[in-house]
């Protein structure tokens, strides 16, 4: 029988995807020209955050500022949905998209979890059946216009099982699936109970036997 106590978290950018699917976002949305101008712009907080100064977040921001500007909420939603149909089904891998299906047959519940902005994220995840998106948000002014910074802090690390947390609320799952591939993912995996991370192994077997009850 489904089972809707069992949580799927899948990390997108190199787990699903195959690569850091922000720049090719903003790349393909701005230009080659802007985005390197941006990058160079936005070089010292690269490099602050490279060597740990400032966290990846303020990074982050800097970056999206001075690559999109002021771009106004109905522009970036329309380069969310050409980049959502046009570029990203080229980034995504078969295997974990068949891995979000196997978990939705079993009547899971999955969510995606990511540092990526939601503005193309969302579109995505619901095309192909996420519960729920949990991810960095941009801020938007009185203009409606790009505001250079994040509504919520970036999702990365420790702030991943903080939304988990606040989107399960008071009834957390019996068990926790989390997929992820890099640092970014380390306390989401230590607080799952099946946990993979691309490089460190084969996907783990899928069947409703491998779901253990957690322990009172």
């Amino acid at each position: 029988m489904p089972d809707t106590s069992i949580v799927a978290a899948f990390d997108f950018d190199g787990t699903i995807s195959t690569t850091d699917s922000l720049r090719v976002f903003v790349r393909s949305t701005v230009g080659t020209p802007r985005f390197v101008l941006g990058a160079l712009l936005a070089a010292p907080w690269l490099l602050g955050a490279a060597f740990h100064l400032i966290d990846r977040g303020t990074a982050k921001a800097a970056f999206l500022r001075a690559t999109l500007g002021a771009r106004p909420r109905a522009q970036l939603d329309a380069d969310a949905q050409r980049f959502v149909q046009d570029r990203l089904p080229a980034l995504l891998r078969p295997e974990m998209l068949a891995r979000v299906r196997q978990h939705r047959a079993l009547g899971h519940r999955i969510v995606l979890v990511s540092a990526s902005p939601g503005v193309y994220l969302r579109p995505w995840a619901a095309s192909v059946g996420f519960e729920a998106v949990l991810c960095t948000e941009l801020a938007f002014d009185a203009q409606d216009r790009f505001a250079g910074v994040f509504a919520q802090p970036n999702c990365w690390g420790p702030e991943k099982v903080r939304r988990l947390e606040a989107w399960w609320g008071p009834t957390p799952p019996r068990v926790l699936f989390a997929y992820g591939d890099s640092r970014g993912d380390k306390e989401m995996a230590e607080r799952a109970d099946h946990a993979w991370i691309r490089g460190q192994g084969k996907l783990m077997p899928l069947t409703d036997a491998d779901a253990p009850t957690r322990a009172s």
